[in-house]
């Protein structure tokens, strides 16, 4: 599968710039993973089936501040286009001016005026006033197919933030989720660290019994205690992790602090979702920020275009019609007091090309800078679907493992306690042994975690989560 886009600018000197991006892409990303229909089409609402997320992310969507100064970026982008366009019109305007002229008595309008009669026996007045309500019209005609360029160039970019929009809105869902299994995943290791606590209380107090039987010693009571002390720390560094993931959360809802409701039962039993993948080039029609690049980048080439026929003459035709009288009550006098004038002016620059050649150089750095961009976007996008889809793998496998040393642990601690009652093994036996369970499982529910982590960033990462 081959990626292809073509960009040509001309420089002011003439020369031609073109560059392909061509990338060479699997027919598939993988065997195993590519499915007829791809993940990134499927509705969030029906890749997710919890509930509690569900109610979470319509929430987001509509109090998340981010997301709400996106739109606003977007009737920015819309306001942009409607000036562009509305500059292909003609400009019309109302007005009523007055004004008062005095003119020297020897000059050939002061002359012309001491001579001439308004009507029969009445002389021009002096100063003469001048009263004139009219229309005043002006239209540059698009000749070059300047306007409409810059309108397109406008059009390109507003598109460009909706796909922007979309993708602050995949993001925001990714996040949203994240958050959720991250709050799940430290609900679930308190729970563990607890029931740690419980078993090492036990185990204190089988301690101090020996000890008094002369069976143990007072360091193996030490020891127990200490370890338990310790578990009771790190409980409370968990619940401190759980409040501040609790109100990152709430932030993303664009919501003040509040318990988030979730079931966290059934963590280590829920199921990740199926990702079919598809082939490389859906990527193009699917991640917003790969859309976004492309509309920003067409959004340049139209603003270079704009940029050079600034070098052209403009032809600009002017017009007014109105009254004109120095006595308003002579306004009313038609036709005698209508007033009118049309001109058309065609001008190009002569003494300013500097300037405009500066627009134009920047317009076309900035072409090469979102063609560039624009490749670099598409790279990225592969890159992190082949890295996810692997990542997607193994972690499941490592899940796998994890929870089959985490049963062979369980099985273990029980023995070792009961050895332990029967002065058959000693506490540094039970105190690694407990360590070994509580790592197990902390680590368990840390790869359950990433696992339904990996399958999220690759749901959005194929661009899903803004439908």
């Amino acid at each position: 599968m081959i990626f292809v886009s073509a960009v040509a600018c001309k420089t002011p000197q003439g020369a031609v710039i073109k560059k392909e991006i061509a990338d060479q892409i699997p027919e598939k990303f993988s065997e195993q993973d590519t499915g007829e229909i791809n993940s990134g089409n499927i509705s969030w609402k029906e890749f997710f089936t919890d509930p509690d997320l569900v109610r979470l992310i319509n929430t987001a969507l509509a109090n998340n501040r981010d997301l709400m100064a996106t739109l606003q970026e977007i009737e920015i982008a819309k306001s942009n286009v409607l000036y562009r366009k509305g500059a292909m019109s003609p400009a019309v305007s109302l007005g009523i001016g007055a004004g008062l002229k005095k003119s020297g008595r020897y000059t050939s309008e002061g002359a012309g005026n001491a001579t001439t009669d308004i009507e029969p026996g009445r002389k021009m007045p002096d100063p003469l006033p001048n009263f004139a309500p009219g229309l005043s019209a002006s239209w540059e005609i698009d000749i070059w197919k300047k306007l409409r360029d810059g309108k397109d160039a406008a059009a390109a970019h507003y598109l460009a933030i909706i796909e922007g929009r979309n993708f602050v809105l995949s993001g925001l869902i990714e996040q949203v989720a994240s958050k959720y299994y991250e709050l799940m995943a430290l609900d679930n290791n308190l729970d563990m660290v607890q029931q740690y606590i419980v078993l090492q209380e036990k185990a204190l107090a089988v301690a101090k019994i020996q000890k008094e039987a002369a069976v143990s010693t007072e360091l193996a009571v030490k020891r127990f205690e200490a370890e338990l002390i310790k578990s009771k720390a790190q409980a409370y560094k968990i619940q401190q992790e759980s409040i501040e993931t609790e109100n990152e959360l709430n932030a993303l809802l664009g919501q003040y602090p509040q318990p988030i409701t979730r079931t966290k039962e059934h963590f280590l039993s829920m199921v990740p979702q199926k990702v079919y993948t598809g082939i490389p080039s859906e990527l193009l029609a699917n991640r917003p920020d790969i859309k976004k690049a492309e509309l920003e980048l067409k959004s340049a080439q139209l603003n270079v275009e704009v940029a050079r026929k600034e070098f052209y003459p403009s032809f600009t035709i002017t017009s007014t019609l109105g009254l004109a009288a120095f006595k308003p009550s002579y306004l009313v006098k038609m036709p005698q007091s209508i007033a009118y004038g049309l001109a058309g002016d065609l001008a190009g620059p002569l003494i300013n090309r500097s300037a405009i050649r500066a627009n134009f150089m920047t317009a076309d750095a900035r072409q090469l800078q979102a063609l560039y961009e624009y490749d670099k976007t598409i790279l990225n996008a592969y890159l992190e679907v082949v890295n996810l889809i692997s990542g997607v793998k193994n972690t499941d496998q490592y899940y796998q493992m994890k929870l089959h040393e985490t049963e062979v642990l369980n099985q273990s601690i029980d023995i070792a306690n009961q050895l332990f009652r029967n002065s058959r093994a000693d506490y540094l036996e039970i105190l690694l042994n407990q360590r070994d369970v509580l790592s197990a499982r902390t680590e368990l529910i840390e790869a359950k975690k990433s696992q339904l982590l990996s399958v999220v960033h690759l749901y959005k990462s194929l661009g899903g989560g803004w439908q």
